[in-house]
């Protein structure tokens, strides 16, 4: 993805390049809260559905502890300069209960197939409300993408 333009870029071009890094890129921060013990924010693997954010985590880790609670989570790709940051309320499914069609995909995106693991998974499905994408200052003002769940123009 190239990020060096200074530019204000139009926003149905920050929707799709957003879709595109969605769809290609591997790794997420995600940050949680809990009402008694504050915030929490880890990176993840993470697939995209074209409609949702899957990741998975162990069952007894803090960030699924904290999406049981709360589920209300923000989401962000690891550039600084070239931000996207999602929002929306997680889902979780345990590893025996998501649907394979989800389980499917990330095993074949990572290699990596949780639900044959010692031990108990969580998969984590957030189908994103709000989306915010700028690259730069030039594009703080209207960086909103997505907004109730639709991509904007």
């Amino acid at each position: 993805m190239e990020t060096s333009g200074t530019g204000r870029r139009p926003t149905a071009e920050r929707t799709r390049e957003v879709l595109e890094r969605l769809a290609t890129e591997r790794d997420v921060w995600v940050a949680t809260a809990h009402p008694d013990h504050g915030p929490h924010q880890v990176p993840l693997w993470f697939m995209w559905d074209g409609e949702a954010v899957w990741m998975c985590t162990g069952a007894t880790s803090v960030t699924a502890r904290n999406v049981r609670v709360e589920p209300r989570v923000r989401l962000s790709l690891p550039d600084s300069f070239d931000v996207v940051l999602l929002q929306g309320e997680a889902e979780c499914f345990p590893d025996q209960e998501v649907p394979s069609d989800a389980a499917e995909a990330f095993a074949v995106k990572f290699g990596w197939d949780p639900r044959v693991e010692e031990g108990p998974f969580t998969y984590v499905r957030v189908v994103p409300s709000t989306v915010r994408a700028w690259r730069g200052e030039p594009e703080l003002r209207g960086r909103l993408v997505m907004r109730d769940g639709v991509w904007l123009d």
